[in-house]
């Protein structure tokens, strides 16, 4: 695998650690809190999360996944042994991925079919870690806001 996706991957293989960590040791309850108004549970972060980096990084194979993103802002009820689970198979299907891109993929356009627009491999992929990092933050926030409620 060339340099530019080892580092890719280890990139978004650190932040998948940070999001597992954040889930440790919370319950039901936590993972469906949601801090306030218009905001998501934990839940709901990991599940967009793990939908928008597999679609993305598909789009980047030229093999966009079926994704109901609609869906993703509904979750309810999984467990943080279920939420791990989809990180570890993000972070697997991730590295399975990108061993099948060579340095000359990253030029090459890809359709994005959720809007129509075309996209190079390397954009699909740079957004994918951008958007995991974000929602990686918003996760380690979320759990900070649940720890710290009423203890002001």
């Amino acid at each position: 695998m060339p340099v530019f996706y080892d580092s890719f991957y280890e990139q978004i293989s650190e932040m998948h650690a940070d999001i597992e960590k954040a889930l440790n040791g919370v319950g039901s309850e936590t993972l469906d809190w949601t801090p306030g108004l218009e905001m998501n549970s934990l839940a709901v972060l990991v599940v967009h999360l793990v939908g928008a980096e597999r679609y993305w990084i598909g789009v980047a194979l030229n093999e966009p996944p079926n994704r109901d993103r609609e869906t993703e802002f509904r979750t309810q009820g999984l467990s943080a042994g279920d939420l791990r689970a989809l990180i570890v198979s993000a972070d697997t299907y991730a590295r399975q991925a990108l061993d099948r891109l060579s340095l000359l993929d990253l030029e090459a356009m890809r359709l994005s079919p959720r809007n129509g627009k075309e996209f190079t491999t390397g954009w699909c992929l740079i957004h994918a870690l951008q958007h995991t990092a974000l929602h990686c933050g918003h996760i380690q926030l979320t759990r900070q806001l649940w720890e710290q409620r009423g203890r002001s």
